[in-house]
């Protein structure tokens, strides 16, 4: 015979562990408070890192001096002059819009020579810098382009971008020290134009026309350094040979004269005559 459950055993089985759906969506008020501070302590401590890793310069591109560039542009005058070519420099950051960090020319600091109507037949060397923030893992780049006017083929350029290498200046030069490294790279330019025959070599000026310098004597260099000594022992011969004369010329007259010669004022002396016997 089965055994007849209880009405209350029933009821009791069915409900046991559910809980009312009204009571588990319910969230305390101080979980709700920790939960809003939380969040906004994240959004200023991204705010305050953002603001502090604007403010750092680690990943700023440096451009030359003042200095750098005024001599750049002297050496790059006196080449261009001469070859007729316009050579220049672009220096820019990887991440950076609108202008470059640095740009120069034969034509003076801050003037392109891209596009420039005085400048026909132009170089320029291009520099893009790449430094990444701290928490990157990219390592610093520095990616270097040469560009030209149309009548320079795409060989010769990339000769010339080759020749920075190789007198180096690489790239590890160019992210060491961005604003040395694209003044020097600038000044080479005309040089490796020359190497690759994209332009005729710069006339060497000829040196100013002087005088030739006299020969010196072609005396003896006793007679040239001691000049005053025989001069004046020439005199003292001269002076003993004149001495030596006069004295032979009153010797001579002594012995004509037969007897020594008589003072000026004195009586002649009277002849003897032989005493008779």
């Amino acid at each position: 015979m089965a055994t007849a459950k209880r009405p209350g055993a029933a009821g009791r089985s069915a409900t046991t562990g559910a809980k009312s759906p009204a009571k588990s969506a319910e969230i305390p008020v101080w979980k709700q408070a920790l939960i809003w501070v939380g969040l906004l302590g994240t959004v200023a401590a991204c705010t305050v890192g953002a603001i502090v890793n604007s403010g750092d310069d680690s990943d700023k591109v440096p451009p030359p001096t003042v200095q750098e560039r005024d001599d750049t542009v002297a050496i790059l005058a006196r080449s261009s002059a001469s070859q007729g070519v316009c050579y220049g420099w672009e220096l820019k950051d990887y991440f950076g819009y609108g202008d470059p960090v640095s740009v120069g020319s034969n034509l003076g600091a801050g003037v392109a020579v891209e596009d420039n109507p005085a400048c026909p037949r132009w170089v320029q060397v291009s520099v893009r810098i790449y430094y990444p923030s701290e928490s990157s893992e990219s390592d610093d780049n520095a990616y270097v382009d040469v560009n030209g006017s149309s009548d320079f083929s795409a060989a010769e350029l990339l000769g010339i971008a080759n020749g920075l290498g190789r007198l180096g200046v690489t790239e590890k030069v160019f992210v060491d020290d961005p604003g040395w490294a694209i003044t020097r790279a600038a000044v080479m330019l005309p040089l490796l134009a020359v190497e690759a025959g994209a332009v005729e070599p710069a006339a060497t000026p000829a040196p100013a026309a002087t005088e030739p310098s006299p020969l010196p004597h072609p005396g003896s260099d006793l007679w040239r350094d001691r000049w005053g000594y025989l001069l004046a022992a020439a005199g003292l011969l001269l002076v003993t040979a004149l001495l030596v004369t006069v004295g032979l010329v009153q010797r001579r007259r002594q012995r004509r004269g037969g007897g020594p010669a008589q003072r000026p004022g004195a009586e002649p002396a009277a002849p003897r005559t032989p005493e008779r016997a």
